[in-house]
């Protein structure tokens, strides 16, 4: 995937982010490690990004979780609301 799909799934997610967040803990992954809910005001550190739900099959907001490696090499889940692009009119 290429860094502007990566940038255009971020752009869209903080446009779609309030209208659709909710107050809620972060989740746990498999990995163990904790999902933060994208806001506004969430402090990103994006160093290198490992990966991206592909929402390449799916119409309208959607939640997307972003993995990603921060500027002290920790690792770090973040989810927010991406737009589908498989929607038809028909």
């Amino acid at each position: 995937m290429s860094f502007s799909k990566i940038a255009m799934y971020i752009v869209m997610g903080s446009v779609w982010a309030p209208a659709f967040a909710d107050d809620h803990q972060p989740a746990e992954t498999a990995g163990n490690m904790a999902v933060e809910t994208y806001t506004y005001s969430t402090p990103l550190d994006i160093q290198k990004v490992i990966s991206v739900t592909d929402v390449s099959d799916k119409c309208g907001a959607t939640p997307v979780r972003m993995t990603y490696q921060d500027s002290h090499g920790q690792q770090h889940v973040i989810e927010y609301q991406g737009v589908g692009i498989a929607c038809t009119n028909g």
